[in-house]
């Protein structure tokens, strides 16, 4: 029984991952602040939508969901290397839910270090987002994350 399902995946999979980590969509975990997953819809070769969903450990007794969306803009040309290293940065929006305080919502600007493996279809990144929520008060707070993707056509 889970062989015909592991074999499922694998033909599905194969027919759809890409050796490149600038197009496509990549789906992966964020280590940090939050802890959780994380996805990157690229738009087109310089743009991408950055999203995450991740639990907040900061304050067991106050712990929420967090979401998040940001619009990227990806710097290619930074560095000189024969690594594949970018510089990503953009504006975004951050949801809390749930814990024993109300919800808040919160603009976030966002900057980070990607690294592209070389073939094979996986980035390694590290990104750090000011937070300033508005709703329902003003409150300023800074996530900083480490992250990887596995990226699909």
């Amino acid at each position: 029984m889970k062989k015909p399902v592991l074999y499922l995946i694998i033909s599905l999979s194969l027919g759809t991952i890409s050796p490149a980590q600038d197009k496509g969509y990549g789906i992966g975990i964020i280590l940090g602040e939050p802890l959780g997953l994380s996805g990157k819809y690229w738009l087109n070769n310089t743009n991408a939508l950055d999203f995450g969903l991740g639990f907040s450990f900061t304050n067991f007794n106050n712990s929420r969901i967090q979401l998040n969306c940001d619009y990227l803009w990806n710097n290619y040309d930074l560095f000189k290397t024969s690594e594949n290293l970018i510089i990503y940065y953009g504006p975004g929006i951050k949801i809390l839910t749930g814990g024993s305080n109300n919800a808040k919502l919160g603009v976030r600007g966002v900057a980070g270090v990607g690294w592209f493996i070389k073939d094979a279809p996986i980035d390694v990144f590290f990104e750090v987002a000011p937070v300033i929520y508005m709703i329902p008060g003003t409150i300023f707070k800074i996530d900083g994350e480490i992250g990887a993707r596995y990226f699909f056509l």
